[in-house]
Protein backbone atom coordinates (compact mmCIF):
# COMPACT_ATOMS: atom_id res chain seq x y z
CA UNK A 1 0.00 0.00 0.00
CA UNK A 2 1.24 3.31 -0.84
CA UNK A 3 2.24 5.29 2.16
CA UNK A 4 3.74 8.85 1.31
CA UNK A 5 4.96 9.71 4.53
CA UNK A 6 6.78 6.25 4.58
CA UNK A 7 8.59 6.60 1.49
CA UNK A 8 9.53 10.32 2.19
CA UNK A 9 11.16 9.31 5.51
CA UNK A 10 13.12 6.84 3.77
CA UNK A 11 14.59 9.03 1.03
CA UNK A 12 15.30 11.34 4.06
CA UNK A 13 17.16 8.23 5.96
CA UNK A 14 19.18 8.07 2.36
CA UNK A 15 20.12 11.55 2.38
CA UNK A 16 18.58 12.29 -0.90
CA UNK A 17 16.46 14.69 -2.43
CA UNK A 18 14.20 12.57 -4.19
CA UNK A 19 13.50 9.26 -5.98
CA UNK A 20 11.89 9.89 -9.15
CA UNK A 21 9.98 6.78 -10.65
CA UNK A 22 9.77 6.14 -14.16
CA UNK A 23 7.66 3.57 -16.60
CA UNK A 24 7.36 3.16 -20.16
CA UNK A 25 5.27 0.38 -21.17
CA UNK A 26 6.02 -2.04 -17.65
CA UNK A 27 9.82 -1.58 -18.31
CA UNK A 28 9.73 -0.97 -14.47
CA UNK A 29 7.82 -3.21 -12.37
CA UNK A 30 9.54 -1.89 -9.21
CA UNK A 31 8.27 1.97 -10.13
CA UNK A 32 5.20 0.53 -10.31
CA UNK A 33 4.68 -1.61 -6.78
CA UNK A 34 6.16 1.18 -5.26
CA UNK A 35 3.30 3.40 -6.31
CA UNK A 36 0.70 0.46 -6.74
CA UNK A 37 -0.35 0.38 -10.30
CA UNK A 38 -1.86 -2.77 -10.75
CA UNK A 39 0.03 -6.01 -13.31
CA UNK A 40 -2.67 -5.51 -15.39
CA UNK A 41 -2.79 -1.98 -15.75
CA UNK A 42 -1.46 -1.23 -19.16
CA UNK A 43 -0.14 2.33 -20.11
CA UNK A 44 1.15 3.08 -23.57
CA UNK A 45 3.35 6.36 -22.67
CA UNK A 46 6.12 7.62 -20.47
CA UNK A 47 4.85 8.89 -16.73
CA UNK A 48 7.62 10.02 -14.26
CA UNK A 49 6.72 10.41 -10.93
CA UNK A 50 9.07 12.41 -8.32
CA UNK A 51 8.45 12.13 -4.64
CA UNK A 52 10.72 14.87 -2.92
CA UNK A 53 12.21 14.44 0.62
CA UNK A 54 10.20 16.67 2.04
CA UNK A 55 7.23 18.55 0.12
CA UNK A 56 4.48 17.44 -2.51
CA UNK A 57 4.97 15.19 -5.19
CA UNK A 58 4.66 15.90 -9.03
CA UNK A 59 3.02 13.63 -11.16
CA UNK A 60 3.86 14.02 -15.46
CA UNK A 61 1.75 12.34 -17.38
CA UNK A 62 0.68 12.53 -20.94
CA UNK A 63 -2.59 13.77 -22.27
CA UNK A 64 -3.68 10.70 -24.09
CA UNK A 65 -3.27 8.96 -20.72
CA UNK A 66 -3.80 11.95 -18.25
CA UNK A 67 -5.40 9.45 -15.44
CA UNK A 68 -2.80 7.32 -15.41
CA UNK A 69 -1.71 8.34 -11.50
CA UNK A 70 -4.94 9.57 -10.40
CA UNK A 71 -5.11 7.71 -7.30
CA UNK A 72 -1.67 9.40 -5.91
CA UNK A 73 -0.73 12.45 -4.11
CA UNK A 74 0.61 15.58 -6.18
CA UNK A 75 0.48 18.06 -8.27
CA UNK A 76 -0.25 16.83 -11.89
CA UNK A 77 1.82 18.11 -15.05
CA UNK A 78 0.51 16.95 -18.71
CA UNK A 79 2.70 17.41 -21.38
CA UNK A 80 2.42 16.50 -24.89
CA UNK A 81 5.34 16.71 -27.09
CA UNK A 82 8.83 15.62 -26.26
CA UNK A 83 9.99 19.17 -25.41
CA UNK A 84 6.85 19.60 -23.04
CA UNK A 85 7.85 16.00 -21.49
CA UNK A 86 11.64 17.23 -20.41
CA UNK A 87 10.00 20.56 -19.20
CA UNK A 88 8.27 19.13 -17.37
CA UNK A 89 11.02 16.72 -15.56
CA UNK A 90 13.30 19.65 -15.30
CA UNK A 91 10.90 21.87 -13.89
CA UNK A 92 10.01 19.18 -11.18
CA UNK A 93 13.32 18.33 -10.06
CA UNK A 94 14.70 21.93 -10.52
CA UNK A 95 15.25 22.19 -6.70
CA UNK A 96 16.55 19.07 -5.94
CA UNK A 97 20.77 17.95 -6.17
CA UNK A 98 20.54 14.03 -5.83
CA UNK A 99 17.75 11.59 -7.10
CA UNK A 100 17.53 8.09 -7.03
CA UNK A 101 16.69 6.14 -9.86
CA UNK A 102 15.98 2.54 -10.84
CA UNK A 103 19.89 1.88 -12.36
CA UNK A 104 22.86 0.12 -11.50
CA UNK A 105 26.29 1.83 -12.48
CA UNK A 106 27.83 -0.20 -15.01
CA UNK A 107 24.37 -2.46 -14.76
CA UNK A 108 26.63 -4.22 -12.08
CA UNK A 109 23.20 -5.58 -10.77
CA UNK A 110 20.99 -6.04 -13.64
CA UNK A 111 18.10 -6.73 -11.90
CA UNK A 112 17.48 -3.45 -10.81
CA UNK A 113 18.42 -1.42 -13.86
CA UNK A 114 14.94 -0.51 -15.29
CA UNK A 115 15.63 2.70 -16.25
CA UNK A 116 17.10 2.88 -20.00
CA UNK A 117 20.57 5.23 -20.69
CA UNK A 118 18.88 7.63 -23.01
CA UNK A 119 16.43 8.54 -19.97
CA UNK A 120 18.90 8.71 -17.68
CA UNK A 121 20.87 11.36 -20.06
CA UNK A 122 17.37 13.19 -19.79
CA UNK A 123 17.29 13.23 -16.15
CA UNK A 124 21.16 14.56 -16.18
CA UNK A 125 20.56 16.85 -18.51
CA UNK A 126 18.87 18.77 -15.76
CA UNK A 127 21.64 19.08 -13.61
CA UNK A 128 20.23 16.80 -10.95
CA UNK A 129 23.01 13.56 -9.61
CA UNK A 130 21.33 10.09 -10.42
CA UNK A 131 21.99 7.74 -7.83
CA UNK A 132 20.70 3.79 -7.61
CA UNK A 133 17.53 3.24 -5.74
CA UNK A 134 18.91 -0.24 -5.24
CA UNK A 135 18.08 0.00 -1.11
CA UNK A 136 15.26 2.00 -1.34
CA UNK A 137 13.73 0.18 -3.45
CA UNK A 138 14.47 -2.84 -1.22
CA UNK A 139 12.52 -1.06 1.78
CA UNK A 140 9.10 -1.03 -0.31
CA UNK A 141 9.74 -4.37 -2.70
CA UNK A 142 11.71 -7.25 -0.51
CA UNK A 143 10.87 -5.90 3.15
CA UNK A 144 7.46 -8.82 4.19
CA UNK A 145 4.43 -7.47 6.21
CA UNK A 146 3.29 -9.92 8.85
CA UNK A 147 0.74 -11.29 6.79
CA UNK A 148 3.50 -12.04 4.37
CA UNK A 149 5.54 -13.66 6.81
CA UNK A 150 2.55 -15.65 7.53
CA UNK A 151 1.66 -16.75 4.12
CA UNK A 152 5.31 -17.70 3.53
CA UNK A 153 5.47 -19.92 7.04
CA UNK A 154 2.20 -22.28 5.17
CA UNK A 155 3.94 -22.55 1.96
CA UNK A 156 7.50 -23.81 3.86
CA UNK A 157 5.19 -26.48 5.70
CA UNK A 158 3.20 -27.67 2.47
CA UNK A 159 6.77 -27.38 0.83
CA UNK A 160 8.74 -29.68 3.06
CA UNK A 161 5.75 -32.29 3.18
CA UNK A 162 6.34 -32.47 -0.95
CA UNK A 163 9.94 -34.20 -0.18
CA UNK A 164 8.15 -36.97 1.70
CA UNK A 165 5.51 -37.56 -0.77
CA UNK A 166 8.18 -37.90 -3.63
CA UNK A 167 10.50 -39.91 -1.11
CA UNK A 168 8.06 -42.13 -0.03
CA UNK A 169 6.43 -42.92 -3.67
CA UNK A 170 10.06 -43.78 -4.73
CA UNK A 171 10.94 -45.91 -2.07
CA UNK A 172 7.74 -47.85 -2.60
CA UNK A 173 8.46 -47.95 -6.30
CA UNK A 174 11.52 -49.76 -6.18
CA UNK A 175 10.45 -52.11 -3.53
CA UNK A 176 7.87 -53.39 -5.62
CA UNK A 177 9.59 -52.94 -9.06
CA UNK A 178 7.18 -50.30 -10.72
CA UNK A 179 8.50 -47.64 -12.94
CA UNK A 180 9.54 -44.35 -11.86
CA UNK A 181 10.74 -41.00 -13.23
CA UNK A 182 11.63 -38.01 -13.28
CA UNK A 183 8.46 -36.41 -14.39
CA UNK A 184 6.36 -38.78 -12.67
CA UNK A 185 8.14 -36.89 -9.09
CA UNK A 186 7.35 -33.55 -10.98
CA UNK A 187 3.85 -34.55 -11.57
CA UNK A 188 3.35 -35.68 -7.86
CA UNK A 189 4.73 -32.21 -6.48
CA UNK A 190 2.31 -30.09 -9.07
CA UNK A 191 -0.40 -32.39 -7.62
CA UNK A 192 0.74 -32.03 -3.80
CA UNK A 193 0.98 -28.18 -4.20
CA UNK A 194 -2.44 -27.74 -5.90
CA UNK A 195 -4.19 -30.05 -3.35
CA UNK A 196 -2.40 -27.62 -0.63
CA UNK A 197 -3.55 -24.39 -2.40
CA UNK A 198 0.11 -23.35 -3.53
CA UNK A 199 1.00 -22.12 -7.47
CA UNK A 200 4.29 -21.78 -8.55
CA UNK A 201 5.43 -20.14 -11.88
CA UNK A 202 7.84 -23.22 -13.08
CA UNK A 203 7.34 -27.03 -12.77
CA UNK A 204 10.27 -28.21 -10.33
CA UNK A 205 13.86 -29.93 -11.27
CA UNK A 206 13.77 -33.84 -10.62
CA UNK A 207 17.31 -34.49 -11.57
CA UNK A 208 18.88 -37.85 -11.41
CA UNK A 209 22.52 -39.16 -11.44
CA UNK A 210 24.44 -36.77 -13.90
CA UNK A 211 21.20 -34.61 -14.18
CA UNK A 212 22.02 -33.36 -10.85
CA UNK A 213 25.03 -31.74 -12.46
CA UNK A 214 22.95 -29.57 -13.92
CA UNK A 215 21.71 -26.44 -11.95
CA UNK A 216 19.20 -25.71 -14.38
CA UNK A 217 18.18 -28.99 -15.44
CA UNK A 218 14.88 -29.33 -16.87
CA UNK A 219 13.00 -32.83 -17.49
CA UNK A 220 11.92 -33.27 -21.78
CA UNK A 221 10.84 -36.71 -22.84
CA UNK A 222 14.28 -36.77 -24.70
CA UNK A 223 15.95 -36.78 -21.43
CA UNK A 224 13.57 -38.44 -18.76
CA UNK A 225 15.35 -40.50 -16.57
CA UNK A 226 13.96 -43.67 -14.55
CA UNK A 227 14.78 -43.91 -11.08
CA UNK A 228 16.66 -46.96 -10.04
CA UNK A 229 17.82 -48.64 -6.76
CA UNK A 230 21.29 -47.10 -5.80
CA UNK A 231 20.61 -43.49 -7.66
CA UNK A 232 21.44 -39.95 -6.73
CA UNK A 233 18.75 -37.97 -6.47
CA UNK A 234 18.09 -33.50 -6.29
CA UNK A 235 14.73 -32.47 -5.71
CA UNK A 236 13.99 -28.65 -6.02
CA UNK A 237 11.00 -27.40 -5.68
CA UNK A 238 9.13 -23.83 -5.08
CA UNK A 239 5.84 -23.03 -4.08
CA UNK A 240 3.45 -20.11 -2.69
CA UNK A 241 0.13 -19.98 -1.68
CA UNK A 242 -2.71 -18.72 -4.17
CA UNK A 243 -2.82 -15.17 -2.47
CA UNK A 244 -2.30 -12.22 -3.52
CA UNK A 245 0.17 -11.66 -0.98
CA UNK A 246 1.62 -15.05 -1.57
CA UNK A 247 5.61 -15.29 -1.13
CA UNK A 248 7.35 -18.42 -2.40
CA UNK A 249 9.17 -21.01 -0.42
CA UNK A 250 12.05 -22.57 -2.37
CA UNK A 251 14.00 -25.47 -1.45
CA UNK A 252 16.24 -27.94 -2.39
CA UNK A 253 17.17 -31.76 -1.20
CA UNK A 254 18.93 -34.78 -2.40
CA UNK A 255 18.43 -38.16 -1.91
CA UNK A 256 20.03 -41.72 -2.52
CA UNK A 257 17.74 -44.68 -3.78
CA UNK A 258 19.04 -46.96 -1.06
CA UNK A 259 19.94 -47.42 2.31
CA UNK A 260 23.34 -45.70 2.97
CA UNK A 261 25.03 -42.61 0.62
CA UNK A 262 28.35 -43.86 -1.02
CA UNK A 263 31.09 -41.96 0.79
CA UNK A 264 31.91 -39.83 -1.80
CA UNK A 265 28.84 -38.85 -2.36
CA UNK A 266 28.52 -37.94 1.37
CA UNK A 267 32.34 -36.51 1.26
CA UNK A 268 30.48 -33.82 -1.28
CA UNK A 269 27.51 -33.31 0.53
CA UNK A 270 28.80 -32.13 4.12
CA UNK A 271 30.68 -29.35 1.71
CA UNK A 272 28.31 -28.27 0.58
CA UNK A 273 26.50 -28.65 4.06
CA UNK A 274 29.33 -26.69 5.29
CA UNK A 275 29.47 -23.80 2.88
CA UNK A 276 25.36 -23.83 3.33
CA UNK A 277 26.17 -23.02 7.60
CA UNK A 278 28.67 -20.43 6.83
CA UNK A 279 26.69 -18.24 5.07
CA UNK A 280 23.90 -18.99 7.47
CA UNK A 281 26.36 -17.84 10.12
CA UNK A 282 27.48 -14.90 8.68
CA UNK A 283 24.03 -13.26 8.52
CA UNK A 284 23.22 -14.38 12.05
CA UNK A 285 26.50 -12.62 13.27
CA UNK A 286 26.12 -9.50 10.98
CA UNK A 287 23.04 -8.79 12.59
CA UNK A 288 23.97 -9.71 16.54
CA UNK A 289 26.87 -7.02 15.81
CA UNK A 290 24.70 -4.66 14.25
CA UNK A 291 26.99 -4.44 11.37
CA UNK A 292 25.67 -3.81 7.89
CA UNK A 293 25.39 -6.60 5.72
CA UNK A 294 25.96 -6.57 1.79
CA UNK A 295 24.41 -9.89 -0.14
CA UNK A 296 27.98 -10.38 -1.65
CA UNK A 297 29.71 -11.00 1.77
CA UNK A 298 27.19 -13.93 1.93
CA UNK A 299 28.06 -15.08 -0.67
CA UNK A 300 31.62 -15.20 0.36
CA UNK A 301 30.98 -17.03 3.09
CA UNK A 302 29.83 -19.72 1.19
CA UNK A 303 32.55 -20.08 -1.69
CA UNK A 304 35.14 -19.76 0.61
CA UNK A 305 34.50 -23.22 1.75
CA UNK A 306 33.93 -24.73 -1.68
CA UNK A 307 37.25 -23.41 -2.55
CA UNK A 308 39.06 -24.14 0.49
CA UNK A 309 37.83 -28.01 -0.36
CA UNK A 310 39.26 -27.63 -4.09
CA UNK A 311 35.72 -27.76 -5.48
CA UNK A 312 35.85 -23.78 -6.58
CA UNK A 313 35.08 -24.25 -10.40
CA UNK A 314 32.06 -26.22 -9.33
CA UNK A 315 30.28 -23.79 -7.63
CA UNK A 316 29.34 -21.83 -10.63
CA UNK A 317 25.82 -19.62 -9.33
CA UNK A 318 25.35 -17.02 -6.74
CA UNK A 319 24.99 -17.99 -3.09
CA UNK A 320 21.53 -16.99 -3.02
CA UNK A 321 18.73 -14.76 -4.18
CA UNK A 322 15.76 -12.85 -2.94
CA UNK A 323 12.50 -14.21 -2.56
CA UNK A 324 9.35 -12.76 -2.58
CA UNK A 325 6.15 -12.60 -4.86
CA UNK A 326 8.81 -14.42 -7.32
CA UNK A 327 10.48 -16.87 -6.93
CA UNK A 328 13.59 -14.63 -7.89
CA UNK A 329 12.76 -11.26 -5.96
CA UNK A 330 13.55 -7.70 -6.33
CA UNK A 331 15.82 -7.73 -2.96
CA UNK A 332 19.25 -8.43 -2.27
CA UNK A 333 21.21 -11.48 -4.02
CA UNK A 334 23.58 -13.08 -2.05
CA UNK A 335 25.86 -12.48 -4.90
CA UNK A 336 29.65 -12.29 -5.16
CA UNK A 337 29.84 -14.00 -8.51
CA UNK A 338 27.35 -13.16 -10.97
CA UNK A 339 27.03 -9.77 -9.55
CA UNK A 340 28.75 -7.76 -7.09
CA UNK A 341 25.61 -7.01 -5.03
CA UNK A 342 26.28 -4.20 -2.74
CA UNK A 343 22.81 -4.18 -1.24
CA UNK A 344 22.08 -4.63 2.17
CA UNK A 345 20.41 -7.30 3.58
CA UNK A 346 17.47 -5.59 5.58
CA UNK A 347 15.35 -6.83 8.52
CA UNK A 348 12.06 -8.32 7.53
CA UNK A 349 13.75 -9.78 3.97
CA UNK A 350 13.64 -13.73 2.92
CA UNK A 351 16.22 -15.02 0.64
CA UNK A 352 18.01 -18.61 -0.18
CA UNK A 353 21.05 -19.90 0.73
CA UNK A 354 21.86 -22.74 -1.66
CA UNK A 355 25.39 -23.58 -2.42
CA UNK A 356 26.18 -26.18 -4.71
CA UNK A 357 29.06 -28.32 -6.10
CA UNK A 358 28.15 -29.83 -9.79
CA UNK A 359 30.30 -32.86 -11.35
CA UNK A 360 29.90 -34.74 -14.36
CA UNK A 361 28.49 -37.64 -12.65
CA UNK A 362 26.24 -35.92 -10.04
CA UNK A 363 25.56 -32.54 -8.10
CA UNK A 364 24.45 -31.29 -4.74
CA UNK A 365 22.98 -28.85 -3.92
CA UNK A 366 21.65 -27.70 -0.12
CA UNK A 367 18.76 -25.16 -0.33
CA UNK A 368 17.05 -23.34 2.36
CA UNK A 369 15.35 -20.01 3.07
CA UNK A 370 16.49 -17.48 5.75
CA UNK A 371 14.53 -14.78 7.31
CA UNK A 372 15.41 -11.75 8.98
CA UNK A 373 13.40 -10.47 11.66
CA UNK A 374 12.65 -6.82 12.28
CA UNK A 375 14.31 -7.22 15.43
CA UNK A 376 16.97 -8.83 13.54
CA UNK A 377 16.89 -12.29 14.75
CA UNK A 378 17.46 -14.28 11.88
CA UNK A 379 15.47 -17.62 11.21
CA UNK A 380 16.04 -20.57 8.97
CA UNK A 381 11.97 -21.39 7.55
CA UNK A 382 10.64 -24.62 7.03
CA UNK A 383 12.44 -27.80 8.05
CA UNK A 384 15.89 -27.92 9.49
CA UNK A 385 18.42 -27.71 7.10
CA UNK A 386 19.58 -31.12 5.64
CA UNK A 387 22.07 -32.67 7.51
CA UNK A 388 22.70 -35.87 5.25
CA UNK A 389 21.73 -37.19 2.46
CA UNK A 390 18.49 -38.80 2.58
CA UNK A 391 18.84 -42.57 2.18
CA UNK A 392 15.07 -43.17 0.75
CA UNK A 393 15.03 -47.38 1.25
CA UNK A 394 16.43 -46.92 4.84
CA UNK A 395 13.82 -43.93 5.65
CA UNK A 396 11.09 -44.75 3.63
Amino acid sequence: MFCLEKIQQEIQLARLDGWLLYDFRNSNPLARRVVGLSDALFLSRRWFYFIPAQGEPMKIVHRIEPHSLAGLPGRELVYLTWQELEQSVAAALASAKAIAMEYSPGNAIPYLSRVDAGTLEMVRKTGVAVVSSGDLSQVFESCLSQEQWSLHLEAARHTATAYDVVFAAIASAIRGKREMRESMVIQMILDHFKKNGLVTDHPPICGVGPHSGDPHYSTSPATDSPIREGDFILVDLWGKMAHPQGIYSDLTWTGFAGKKAPNHLNTVFQIVAKARDSAIQKVRDAFASGIPLEGWEVDKAARRVITDCGYGPAFCHRTGHSIGKETHGNGANMDGLETQDTRKVLPSSLFSVEPGIYLPEFGVRSEVNVFVHPDSKVEVTGPAPQANIVPILAKY
